[in-house]
């Protein structure tokens, strides 16, 4: 993956804790899987008590599997990955519940968003640093930072997809109507080593 998505926002969270939230991920779905009673939670540091969006994302030999999130902190960090969890791997719309045949065959990705800043210019996108957030009356579609990395998009294309994941035309991101907002990330997956 890109350096610049590795690097992310800075929101502060050390090895610990990226090992923690990968953890909680992994402990919550199989938990799930096995029809157990999720454990109590761990000791947290004070940044995974803070209320930050952020996203989970299953992927399946290489393909998404199923991925949701907050775009914008809602609850503590921490229970937000736990749910998170939950929705990605067993509501997510575009498919259906996770099994427990594929468990094994499943890799994920957490992204702990920045807050959201509205932008005017869109010189101000750093394609490979930001995650797009576009916003047009009831209309809203948001892509991640790495998605434009992993499809080797300009800075053009990363608006124009993001427009269509909103539902709305691809050139919708030119119209007056049109807020767009940018974000960074903390990313980091299950097939890391965290020490």
């Amino acid at each position: 993956m890109n350096k610049d998505l590795r690097e992310g926002a800075g929101v502060g969270l050390t090895a610990a804790d990226k090992k923690l939230l990968i953890d909680t991920v992994r402990i919550a779905i199989e938990t799930k899987l096995a029809g157990k009673e999720a454990p109590a939670s761990p000791e947290l540091s004070e940044i995974l008590k803070k209320e930050r969006g952020a996203f989970v994302t299953l992927h399946k030999h290489g393909r998404l599997r199923g991925c949701i999130g907050y775009i914008e902190a809602r609850r503590p960090l921490y229970e937000t990955i736990k749910e998170m969890a939950m929705a990605a791997a067993f509501h997510d719309p575009r498919f259906p519940p996770l099994r427990r045949e594929e468990w094994p065959a499943i890799t994920f990705e957490i992204s702990v968003l920045s807050p959201l800043r509205e932008i005017q210019n869109i010189e101000e996108i750093e394609v490979g640093r930001h995650g797009l957030y576009i916003k047009q009356g009831r209309c809203s579609g948001l892509l991640l930072p790495q998605v434009a990395s992993e499809y080797n998009w300009d800075r053009l294309t990363f608006l124009q997809e993001t427009c269509c994941k909103a539902g709305l035309s691809s050139q919708a991101w030119r119209e007056e109507a049109a807020r767009i907002f940018v974000f960074s990330a903390d990313i980091f997956s299950s097939e890391e080593e965290l020490a």
